[in-house]
């Protein structure tokens, strides 16, 4: 029987034991690591924000991306009427349309209620649903509490999904349902789930909620900082009531009108915007991402 670290004899004690496998060397790491390139979000305004820097003629230079990371795992936060249902909609549908098959968790609300709002959106982008709705497999965490609840069931179900349907991209609309009321478990929760996602190279987006009294452009979301810290790529959306002359000079709205602004507030995989946007969800229920904020 060995002695632990304090001088008690434990037979649970194991002495520390270097792990080999776990150690890489830059080079060989790089080999493995997919190529850099960018997945168009079918969100006017936005793939322009995602760059990737190149050396010519010994200078940096910024190249256009042309979308979102792929294999990035994406937080989506904001306060609730912000449009972030609605941009992973026009995502999902932007990636049906282009051949892909996505995989649609929802957690808020059933799939036929989904699929109602996906059609909605692919003709708003001037796409025919018959011909991309085949391309899109929703899992329904909202009707299924096996689903929602057990994360096992959840991941095992994802995994029969990308398997079986050749799914390339996974969205959970949110991520926040999956460990209300139990916040404590959200890094646990969202630390799984990031695994799994780069385990079967999926470009995902997660969306999560914030709270009405957390800060409005902050990346918080409900569970703390969990989501922000493990993620890949954030992207934040915010809503203004326009209440004050220093507002309306600001924002170059007049008083009682809502702004509503986007933000990346940190992507790892490349370089991005760092600048604060206005966005405008259109009458036909797209979101579009506008010019930058300016003063005066």
């Amino acid at each position: 029987m060995e002695k632990d670290p304090k001088g008690h004899r434990s037979e649970e004690y194991e002495k520390p034991r270097v792990i080999e496998e776990g150690i890489w060397v830059a080079g060989e790491a790089l080999k493995k690591a997919p190529r850099l390139r960018g997945i168009p979000t079918g969100v006017e305004g936005l793939d322009e924000l995602f760059f990737h820097s190149e050396i010519q003629d010994g200078k940096v230079v910024k190249k256009p991306l042309g979308g979102i990371p792929e294999y990035a795992v994406v937080n989506l936060t904001g306060v609730s009427d912000t449009g972030k249902s609605l941009m992973v909609e026009q995502y999902t549908v932007k990636q049906a349309e282009r051949g892909d098959v996505v995989a649609f968790i929802t957690v808020e609300s059933p799939a036929p209620f989904v699929t109602m709002s996906l059609k909605e959106r692919a003709t708003a982008m001037g796409i025919d649903f018959n011909e991309i709705e085949n391309r899109i497999i929703l899992i329904d965490a909202a009707s299924h509490t096996s689903l929602r609840d057990n994360i096992p069931n959840l991941l095992s179900t994802l995994a029969f999904a990308i398997k079986n349907y050749k799914v390339r991209h996974t969205v959970i609309d949110s991520v926040t349902g999956l460990y209300e009321a139990k916040e404590m478990l959200a890094r646990t929760v969202v630390r799984q789930l990031f695994n799994f996602m780069k385990k079967w190279y999926q470009t995902a987006i997660f969306v999560s909620q914030k709270r009405s009294g957390h800060e409005e452009l902050s990346a918080e979301a409900a569970g703390g900082y969990a989501v922000s810290h493990i993620v890949d790529c954030t992207m934040v959306l915010a809503k203004e009531l326009i209440m004050t002359k220093t507002q309306s000079n600001l924002f170059k709205r007049p008083i009682g009108d809502i702004v509503r602004l986007f933000r990346i507030d940190g992507c790892r995989l490349c370089g991005h915007d760092t600048k604060t946007h206005y966005l405008e969800i259109t009458e036909t229920g797209l979101v579009k991402i506008g010019e930058p904020l300016t003063a005066g």
